[in-house]
């Protein structure tokens, strides 16, 4: 049993693996796991400069990381993946399944097939082929844990043409409570759902107005951060959320409440 004077968010000898970790939330999730003391796999796809600086910054702090590079899409670069963070790193106690994109914005009326297929490829997918391939790995660790990131777009219906975006999500959502029963008592299964952070996304895919409409409808009044998303991870991947699993910790500043 962990005592109360312990610190419960000290991750040391751990390994993570972040996927889509060159940018955004995922970026900050990687520094702060590795802040926290564990070795981080940092994944990324088309990113190769924003993870090599990633990779800079976790390795300049003293922290020790790897760069690994797939199509999460693909299940045998999937595969691939895991296999070569095991290879170089020889366990997995922690996997982040950040990786994912609302590739564009389109009303389901108007929302071509090819669009929905990839949305469900890059945001459920992936992370079920991560998810599976990691499985034994996290079973061995004794402390296993997987973390999922949502969207806020799963409660309110992908509002602004995200409706594919919302619906791969929200399966993503169903997935996580799945794993927490099917893994339970050996791996703890758990997510976030952030509301609007000001990243990269949303500078892509919501317009500067689109931006200020959701501040001036946020009860704290801002958008969130990366960095505020990151650390909710961190915790569920710490001791501190020994107790959790199937949970869906809502990052929003207020705007949605269950």
């Amino acid at each position: 049993m962990t005592s109360p004077s312990a610190n419960v968010f000290d991750l040391t000898g751990r390994v993570a693996l972040v996927t889509g970790a060159g940018v955004g939330i995922g970026r900050a999730t990687a520094l702060a796991l590795a802040n926290a003391g564990a070795s981080v796999g940092i994944h990324y796809n088309a990113s190769a400069t924003e993870a090599r600086q990633t990779f800079e910054s976790l390795t300049q702090a003293g922290g020790t990381g790897w760069l690994l590079q797939g199509d999460l899409a693909d299940e045998v670069q999937a595969n691939r993946v895991v296999d070569q963070l095991i290879a170089q790193a020889g366990r997995l106690d922690i996997l982040v399944n950040n990786a994912g994109n609302p590739l564009e914005r389109r009303p389901l009326e108007q929302c071509p097939t090819e669009l929905w297929m990839q949305a469900f490829q890059i945001n459920v997918h992936a992370a079920f082929f991560v998810s599976r391939r990691a499985i034994p790995f996290l079973k061995q660790s004794g402390n296993g844990s997987i973390i999922n990131n949502l969207s806020l777009s799963v409660q309110t219906g992908g509002a602004g043409g995200a409706g594919a975006y919302a619906a791969a999500k929200g399966a993503l959502q169903v997935m996580t409570r799945t794993l927490s029963r099917e893994l339970a008592p050996t791996v703890r299964v758990n997510a976030v759902m952030p509301g609007v952070v000001e990243t990269r996304q949303h500078e892509l895919f919501s317009t500067p107005e689109r931006m200020a409409d959701y501040r001036r409808q946020t009860p704290l009044g801002r958008n969130g951060t990366a960095d505020e998303v990151a650390q909710a991870i961190l915790f569920l991947a710490s001791d501190g959320a020994r107790f959790m699993t199937g949970a869906i910790l809502d990052i929003n500043g207020g705007r949605f409440l269950r």
